[in-house]
Formats: C-alpha cells, sequence, structure tokens
C-alpha cells in the first residue's frame, strides 16, 4: 500500500490551483495552472490512500478504476507501472481525469471523516506522466479476424468501443456526422475545460493501431442505417443523446432564445480558429442560463471569455447543502452546492426561479425574462408562486436543462431497431438491440450521463460484440457498465 500512515501525517486536500481569473478569461487555454504540478505534492496526495480492506471507490467509479493500487504506484514514483493499471480499465484517463465529475471521491473511505483523496488529479497526473514520458503507444493486433464493425458516433462511448474493437484485431471504422473527431468531447466541452489537442493525441494513438475515422458522414442522411449493417458485420450506435429539452412558454419563439449546446458548439469552433457565421455570441449582452448543471456552467465561462455584461444563471430548485446531508450518506454520491471554474470567474446565481415567460420587444427580440419564485407542493411538484414575479433584463438567454435523449427520427424510420416508450434505444443486458448485430452504448442507450459511464459502456459493449463476432472474448468489461444496461 501507499504510506500506512500518510492518512494520519496529511489530513487536507491538495491540489493545483487554476490560473488568476484576469488572466484566464483572456483566452481559451485550460484553467489549470501547469505550473502547478508539484511531484511532492501529488506523492503525498496519493500517499494518503488508505488502501483499503474494501475499496468502496472501487464502487463509486463505473469503470472500476484500481485506484488504491496507482495511488501506491505513485507514491512509489512507479509512473510506468502506474499508468499500466489505470490502462487496465480506462482508455481515456485524460479525458475523465479533466471532466469526470469524480463518483470515486465521494466513496472515498477516507471521505467519511476526512477530505477524500485527490483521486481524479492524481488520475491525470499519470497520464500526463505516461504522454512526456513515452508511455503511450500503439496496441496492435497480433491477428485480424476479418470482422468489420461500424461505430456510430465518435464521443467517448465510441471511441473507447473503437479502440478495443481494434485491438481485439476487428477492422473498425468510426462515422462522425462533424467535420472533426471527438463528439461532446470536442463540440460539448469547452477548451478551458478540456484543450483540444487532448483529443488529438490520443486519436492519433489509435488511427497507428489501425482504427478509421469518416468524418462530415450522417448515418441516416448520407448513408441509411440498413445500408450501413449491411456493409458491416456488426454495428455500435454510440450516438450520445443529443435531443434537449425544451421550455415551452410564453414567447419561447423571441430572438435570442438558444439552446446551450449550438451555443457551446459554435464557441468550440470560433476558439479552433474557424470562421462561424452568424455566431451566437454573448459580447456585451445580458446572460441569462437557465440550468445549474455542467453544462449551464459551461455557458458561463464561455460567455464571459466572449465579453458579456452580466451572466445570470437561474435554477428552478433550492440551493443544495455545502456539506453531505445526512439522507445522503457515505458512500452516495451526494449533491452538493459545487463552485466551477467558470462560477469563480462571475456571474450571478439565483435559486428557487421558475420562468414564467419570455419578455420580448417590438422586433421580436428577447428583452427580459420573468420569473417567480418556486413553490414546493405536497405532491413534490414544483409551480410558480402567484405575486411573486419580476424581471430580470436578458439579451441572449441560454436553455441548458438538460438531455431528453437521443435521436431516433432516421433509425426509427430506416433501420428494424425498437425503441422504449420514452424514445430511447431498447437494449438487452449485451447492449444488443432488436436488430440482429446492432449494438447500442453510452447515452444512446442509458441516457444522458457522464463521461466515466459512456468509456464503461463503450469498453462493454466492445466485449460484447467480440463475442458476437467470434464466439468468445478477452476483452475486458466492468461489471458496472453490464449491472446499468440490466436496468436500462
Amino acid at each position: 500500500m501507499a504510506d500506512p500512515r500518510g492518512f494520519l501525517k496529511v489530513r487536507e486536500r491538495e491540489v493545483p490551483p487554476y490560473r488568476p481569473v484576469p488572466v484566464r478569461l483572456r483566452d481559451w487555454a485550460e484553467v489549470k495552472d501547469e505550473l502547478g504540478r508539484d511531484e511532492v505534492v501529488l506523492k503525498r496526495q496519493a500517499g494518503r490512500c488508505m488502501d483499503c480492506g474494501i475499496p468502496f471507490c472501487h464502487q463509486g467509479c463505473p469503470l472500476g478504476n484500481l485506484i488504491p493500487e496507482w495511488n501506491d504506484l505513485v507514491w512509489r514514483g512507479q509512473y510506468a507501472d502506474a499508468i499500466e493499471r489505470l490502462h487496465a480499465t480506462n482508455n481515456f484517463p485524460e479525458f475523465t481525469g479533466r471532466i469526470c465529475p469524480a463518483p470515486c471521491e465521494t466513496s472515498c473511505v477516507l471521505g467519511i471523516n476526512q477530505p477524500a483523496v485527490t483521486i481524479k488529479n492524481v488520475e491525470v497526473e499519470i497520464i500526463e506522466h505516461a504522454f512526456e514520458d513515452g508511455n503511450v503507444t500503439p496496441h496492435i493486433a497480433q491477428r485480424h479476424t476479418g470482422k468489420t464493425v461500424a461505430v456510430v458516433g465518435s464521443g467517448p462511448a465510441g471511441l473507447a468501443a473503437a479502440q478495443q474493437l481494434t485491438r481485439a484485431g476487428h477492422t473498425v471504422a468510426v462515422y462522425e456526422k462533424d467535420d472533426r473527431v471527438g463528439g461532446l468531447l470536442r463540440y460539448g466541452v469547452p477548451d478551458f475545460k478540456m484543450e483540444k489537442h487532448v483529443i488529438d493525441r490520443r486519436l492519433a494513438q489509435m488511427e497507428r493501431e489501425g482504427t478509421r475515422f469518416r468524418v462530415g458522414i450522417e448515418i441516416g442522411t448520407d448513408i441509411t442505417w440498413d445500408d450501413l449493417r449491411a456493409r458491416y458485420d456488426a454495428v455500435l450506435i454510440a450516438t450520445g443523446a443529443p435531443v434537449p429539452r425544451e421550455l415551452p412558454l410564453p414567447g419561447r419563439e423571441l430572438d435570442g432564445i438558444h439552446f446551450a449546446m449550438p451555443y457551446l458548439h459554435q464557441g468550440n469552433l470560433a476558439a479552433a480558429g474557424d470562421e462561424v457565421e452568424n455566431q451566437i455570441h454573448a459580447e456585451g449582452k445580458h446572460v441569462i442560463v437557465i440550468g445549474g448543471g455542467d453544462t449551464g456552467s459551461d455557458c458561463i465561462g464561455t460567455a464571459l471569455r466572449q465579453g458579456a455584461a452580466s451572466v445570470t444563471t437561474l435554477a428552478i430548485g433550492k440551493k443544495p447543502p455545502t456539506e453531505r446531508p445526512e439522507s445522503q450518506p457515505w458512500p452516495t454520491d451526494p449533491r452538493l452546492f459545487e463552485v466551477s471554474s467558470s462560477h469563480e470567474e462571475g456571474g450571478e446565481r439565483q435559486y428557487l426561479a421558475s420562468t414564467v415567460e419570455f419578455v420580448g420587444n417590438e422586433d421580436g427580440h428577447v428583452v427580459a425574462l420573468r420569473v417567480a419564485e418556486t413553490q414546493y407542493n405536497a405532491d413534490g411538484s414544483r409551480t410558480p408562486t402567484a405575486g411573486t414575479e419580476r424581471d430580470i433584463p436578458a439579451d441572449l438567454v441560454l436553455i441548458a436543462m438538460g438531455f431528453t435523449g437521443p435521436e431516433v427520427t432516421s433509425l426509427e424510420a430506416q433501420s428494424q431497431v425498437a425503441l422504449t416508450p420514452r424514445a430511447q434505444i431498447e437494449r438487452a443486458d449485451n447492449y444488443a438491440t432488436t436488430q440482429e448485430g446492432v449494438f447500442v452504448a453510452g447515452d444512446a442507450g442509458r441516457g444522458a450521463s457522464l463521461v466515466v459511464w459512456a468509456i464503461a459502456e463503450g469498453r462493454a459493449a466492445a466485449a460484447a460484440i467480440d463475442e458476437y463476432l467470434t464466439g468468445s472474448t478477452e476483452l475486458p468489461a466492468p461489471v458496472t457498465a453490464h449491472t446499468s444496461a440490466l436496468r436500462a
């Protein structure tokens, strides 16, 4: 184990600081201060891991990451061994180490009476060491099966499945409707949370392994779903759950009201140096973000970097507690008040704010948002409180209320894949859909979720597809991912 007395000698969490707010708002670079990478601190923090008899961090992580093992190796300075143990369960720790909310840390046994081990930070430093030291190399398949697989969607689920299947010896082609590979990793996550060279260097490894990428091709439009199935021995649907939750209120048709994802997509294009016609831009505007989750937080950081006059975030519910409530005991993942890097940068957060109406001017553009105080009813529903209405000035409104599921219009029309009553893609416990040879993984099957769940399901689906194609498989699959499929 790591330092047997580490958790007694070091009782505080230490993580690298963010760059100063006035500095980081001037660019799109990651907010983390690379100069803060202190290996003495990292070793000290890894040494706090208790190597528990029952490590609940395994339960908290959908991938089943071998956290105590690589904490011990980091404490010993054995980074080459640490990345082997990390890659054994996680294809892309550089993604999870940056944008995963770290449910492993809320399950950390040390967190019962101390701040949890800095698992997420240790993870990302292991993979950064690996890239710097040349320890991320292609894993070339020893034999080729002659089987072909099409992966539709290049987000974390699709990429994880593609890498696993390529390494198993199959010929894999990844189809992406956008102009670049990465899905929401590229166009949904702003650069200040994860710069895109992080994706590109991993794609370079995958290409050297033999994975093929086909960008600018939308299945259902450029190629029908049935045609795709006819071309390949198996198909994996990993298109995510991009359909946004609507807010059908009076004035919704006004100009200046947009869903969050198109706004973030355009912001990422512009940050990459692309010309974006009629870009949704926040410069000089009073911006209101409806929704207090990660997507809303990304909108805040983007709007502030674009020079917004003000940014206000509205949440319909109560302000979460700052400490774990009794109703959410360890090792559950509690809902707590969080301050992201974007929240640190500015803006106002308002809770118990129910949107009642979008207010416009004679030109048909939004000028204000009418809100009322949220009332909790006896049946658990929430309604606006009459007589508490007020107007908040708004030039740009971004709806970031989450996602309802995958886009299935063309899939439903062109294939035999069945849908659930909630318009999700129906699947069995082995990720198989109702059409022979077609599988589904990630948000497209389970609904909008975390990046770590997407990777876990991609790995598990790859094992299921490999078994379907060859009769057996040696690919590892996270047990938690299979359990989630049974509940989906």
